[in-house]
């Protein structure tokens, strides 16, 4: 990749130098992409490391969510979802119900079923464990994406387990992979304001990095668009560096904006669509060594996540069919975008519909 002048900010010039040369970024040249006022340079400099790894490929494909319960004892400050126990709106599907979610995903196509959930008092290992294993029975073809280290780490204590112990004995039954919520922003003074009943930022990268040497793949978020500081949000994107060069575990990252409506932070003002491009652009150039980038449609928009495909993202994540955390509060993105309109909208971007599956392996070229 060659350097241009594609940039109006004479800052820019530098690290488009480094990019050029395959010289890894700084937290320092980090805090000038998330200053520069060019973001216009700042997404050509992403997308052309994208096309560098991707060239004109997007990459989707065929899930469905499936979140077993809303009860939760964690009372995250950012978080619509989590219900006490009795609350109004509570729930808890049964294992049969996760199942038939299971068996009409696999009948209508899916390849996937990501499954997280609140951290319910009563639940034990011992009944995700026996869910997992009832899905693997019904559908033994769909990947089972599934528990965010936040869960694994509740599982420790609810059991008096370590963390391999509860990854050994979730793998055992059926997990194939791990998703990458519940990182937020690593911060410790983001943690203590938006969700100190939960675990840490440390515990959530130690728990990827066992599970990375047990084999597991997994990937990795970051929460943006509440009470962080640039500076702590590029901290958070170079821990997640670290873990990679360490592990080589983590497939791709999901930057997800927050959404304030129905929690107790709903007085911030949501993130505008060019803080999202900003921080997917910025993304694609700190993490290097991850993979890919997902323009998340369910927490940007549809068309965000459209231009997101030339500010450094190549996925677009997959069908989803029914997801309850980021609509609770107050995501007005659909619920389901079937596969014909996810290549429309992926060609109508001007890129390459490639549908894959879990771990990245091709599945159709459209």
């Amino acid at each position: 990749m060659s350097a241009r002048a594609f940039w109006n900010d004479e800052a820019l010039g530098p690290i488009a130098e480094k990019v050029a040369a395959g010289e890894r970024l700084t937290a320092e040249d980090g805090l000038v992409l998330f200053h520069t006022p060019d973001l216009l340079g700042l997404g050509a400099l992403a997308n052309q490391l994208r096309e560098t790894f991707h060239g004109n490929a997007t990459y989707f494909n065929q899930n469905r969510h499936i979140n077993p319960t809303n009860i939760c004892i964690a009372h995250c400050r950012f978080c619509a979802f989590g219900r006490a126990p009795k609350a109004a709106g509570a729930y808890e599907y049964s294992i049969e119900e996760v199942v038939e979610m299971g068996r009409e995903a696999e009948a209508a196509g899916a390849r996937e079923i990501h499954i997280v959930g609140g951290l319910h008092p009563d639940l034990s290992l011992e009944w995700y464990c026996s869910m997992l294993e009832a899905l693997k029975e019904a559908c033994p073809e769909l990947h089972l994406k599934a528990f965010t280290a936040v869960e694994v780490d509740y599982f420790t204590e609810l059991e008096g387990l370590s963390v391999v112990e509860v990854l050994e004995r979730l793998t055992k039954a059926g997990m194939d992979s791990m998703p990458g919520g519940g990182a937020e922003i690593f911060a410790p003074r983001v943690h203590k304001i938006i969700c100190r009943h939960k675990a840490t930022g440390e515990r959530w990268l130690d728990i990827h990095r066992i599970a990375h040497g047990l084999g597991l793949k997994s990937n990795c978020t970051m929460l943006y668009g509440h009470v962080e500081t640039d500076e702590e949000r590029v901290d958070h994107l170079l821990k997640l560096r670290a873990l990679q060069d360490e592990t080589g575990g983590f497939q791709a990252f999901v930057p997800l904006v927050f959404h304030p409506d129905n929690t107790a932070l709903r007085r911030i003002r949501k993130a505008s669509g060019l803080v999202d491009l900003r921080v997917i652009a910025v993304s694609r150039l700190l993490l290097d060594n991850i993979p890919h980038i997902k323009a998340y449609w369910i927490m940007l928009g549809i068309k965000t996540a459209q231009v997101a495909l030339s500010f450094g993202a190549d996925d677009l994540d997959g069908t989803v069919v029914e997801e309850k955390i980021v609509h609770d509060a107050g995501a007005d993105s659909p619920q389901e975008v079937p596969l014909d309109e996810l290549v429309r909208l992926i060609r109508a971007a001007g890129r390459e519909p490639v549908e894959r599956d879990t771990v990245y392996n091709v599945v159709k070229r459209f």
